[in-house]
C-alpha cells in the first residue's frame, strides 16, 4: 500500500508496534485496533486530529507537521513516499513554515508495523558472511530495516530540533530523510526481486534507542546518531559490498556502491556541520538543553570544505579524501545563558555517567572545551556505552569532515581501512 492509496481517511491501518491512531482511542474501544481483519477499524469513530495524521502532507503544512504524519504513520514504503512528497512540497516552497506554535513534540517511539517482529539485539539471527543466499537475504534485510529506522530518525530531528535552528538545519535533515527512504524503497525493491519480503526476519530498535536518550539534547542526538553510527555505517559498507559482490549478487552491491554509500557520506557530514556550528554558537547550545521554544533563527554555519550535502553526494565511493576539517573559530566568553526572548524552564535532567567515566550532561557546555573535537569526545563518554571499535574507514570518514582527530582518543582498534 502507498501513498495514493492511504489518502483517505476511511483508509485501514494495520496495528502497529508504537505510537499510533490507535494510541488516541479509548481503551474500551482499542480491541477493535487488535482484529485480524483491519478493516474492523473502518466503522470507528475517529476525532479530526487522528484523522490528520490519516492524510498525506500537502501545501500548507508546516515541516513539523509533516514531521508527526511521517513519524505516525506506521506502514514504512507510505513513511517512504510520504517522504519523497514532502521533500518535495518544501524544496518548491508550497511547504514553508519550519512550526507554529501549535505543533506538538514527536512522539517517542514513531509507529511501527506489525508485521516486521521486533527483539532484542542479541535475538536477531547471525546474517552471516553472504556465501549463501539465506546469508545475502539476512544481511538485506537488515539493511532495509535500518534505512527505514533512519527516516524516522531524520524527520524525528526536524519535528524535535529543526524549530529551535536556522532553516538551513531543516534544509538538511529533510535531504537526509528524502535519501534514506530512496534507500528504502530501493533495497526494499531488490529484496522482493529476490523472493523475500520486509518482516520476514526479525529485526531489532538498537538505533531508536539511541534516539531515545537522546532526545533532549540536539548535541548528543548529533554525536551519536549523525557522527558515531553514520560513520560506523560508513565503515562496515565496503565490507558489505564486497560480500554481496563475492556471493554472485552485483546487483545488490553496484546499488549499495552507487546510491547509498556516497550519500551516507554526506549524512555523517551533516552531523560534524551542525555539531561545529553549536560549538560556534553556545548560548544557543545552552538553550538546546532544556525544552525550550526558539522564537527566531540564527544565521546558518559559514561554509566550510566538504559542509554542502549536494557537492558531497555528487562525488563516487571512491573519490579523493578531502582536507581535515577546519578548526573552529576561536571562543568567546560569552556567557551560557538563555538565548534572549526565549522563556526559561528548568533544564533537562543531567544524563549520568556511563562506564567511561563521561561527564553528566550539565556539564557538557561547549564553553568548556577548547576543541568541538574534545567537546564530541566528551558526549560521546557520556550517551555512547563503550568505546570506538575499529577499523575505520578513514577515507569515508574525512570526506564527512570527521577525521581521526574526532575520534582516534575513544578508539579501542584503530586500524584503517581503505574507502
Amino acid at each position: 500500500m502507498h501513498a495514493g492509496a492511504a489518502s483517505a481517511v476511511a483508509d485501514a491501518l494495520p496495528d502497529v508496534q508504537g505510537l499510533s491512531v490507535a494510541d488516541q482511542v479509548s481503551g474500551s474501544d482499542r480491541n477493535m485496533w487488535d482484529a485480524q481483519d483491519p478493516t474492523a477499524a473502518m466503522s470507528h469513530s475517529i476525532s479530526l486530529e487522528a484523522a490528520a495524521l490519516l492524510e498525506p502532507p500537502r501545501a500548507g503544512d508546516t515541516l513539523t507537521a509533516v514531521a508527526l504524519k511521517v513519524l505516525r504513520q506506521p506502514d514504512p514504503s507510505i513513511k517512504a513516499d510520504w517522504t519523497t512528497e514532502a521533500s518535495g512540497l518544501w524544496r518548491s516552497g508550497r511547504i514553508d513554515g519550519v512550526s507554529s506554535r501549535d505543533d506538538p513534540m514527536p512522539p517517542d517511539t514513531p509507529a511501527r508495523p506489525s508485521f516486521v517482529a521486533l527483539v532484542e539485539p542479541w535475538n536477531v539471527p547471525k546474517l552471516g558472511r553472504g556465501g549463501t543466499l539465506a546469508s545475502r537475504l539476512a544481511m538485506l534485510h537488515s539493511l532495509v530495516h535500518i534505512e527505514g529506522v533512519a527516516v524516522d530518525l531524520a524527520w524525528d530531528a526536524v519535528a524535535r530540533f529543526g524549530r529551535h535552528m536556522p532553516r538551513e538545519f531543516s534544509n538538511d535533515f529533510v535531504a537526509v530523510a528524502e535519501d534514506e527512504a530512496r534507500h528504502f524503497t530501493l533495497l526494499e525493491e531488490r529484496l522482493r526481486e529476490l523472493g523475500s519480503h520486509y518482516g520476514a526476519l526479525p529485526a531489532h530498535e538498537g538505533l531508536w534507542e539511541s534516539a531515545r536518550a537522546t532526545a533532549h539534547s540536539l548535541p548528543a542526538r548529533l554525536a551519536i546518531e549523525s557522527c558515531v553510527h553514520e560513520a560506523r555505517g560508513l565503515d562496515v559498507l565496503p565490507q558489505t559490498i564486497a560480500r554481496f559482490r563475492n556471493g554472485g549478487d552485483s546487483a545488490t552491491a553496484d546499488l549499495l556502491l552507487s546510491t547509498v554509500y556516497p550519500e551516507e557520506v554526506s549524512h555523517c557530514m551533516v552531523g560534524t556541520k551542525w555539531l561545529t556550528w553549536l560549538f560556534q554558537h553556545p548560548n544557543h547550545t545552552a538553550a538546546l538543553s532544556g525544552d525550550l521554544i526558539v522564537s527566531h533563527a540564527l544565521s546558518p554555519p559559514e561554509a566550510t570544505p566538504g559542509s554542502d550535502i549536494a557537492a558531497v553526494k555528487a562525488q563516487s565511493a571512491t573519490s579523493v579524501r578531502r582536507s581535515a576539517t577546519p578548526q573552529p573559530k576561536a571562543r568567546t566568553d560569552v556567557p551560557a545563558a538563555a538565548l534572549p526572548g526565549v522563556p526559561q524552564t528548568a533544564p533537562a535532567e543531567a544524563a549520568e555517567p556511563n562506564s567511561n567515566g563521561g561527564a553528566k550532561g550539565s556539564d557538557l557546555s561547549p564553553l568548556q572545551f577548547d576543541t568541538v573535537q574534545s567537546w564530541f569526545q566528551a558526549l560521546v563518554k557520556t550517551y555512547f556505552q563503550g568505546n570506538l571499535k575499529g577499523p575505520f574507514n578513514e577515507e569515508a570518514r574525512s570526506r564527512a569532515g570527521f577525521d581521526p582527530t574526532w575520534y582516534e582518543s575513544l578508539v579501542a582498534d584503530g586500524r584503517a581501512i581503505s574507502g
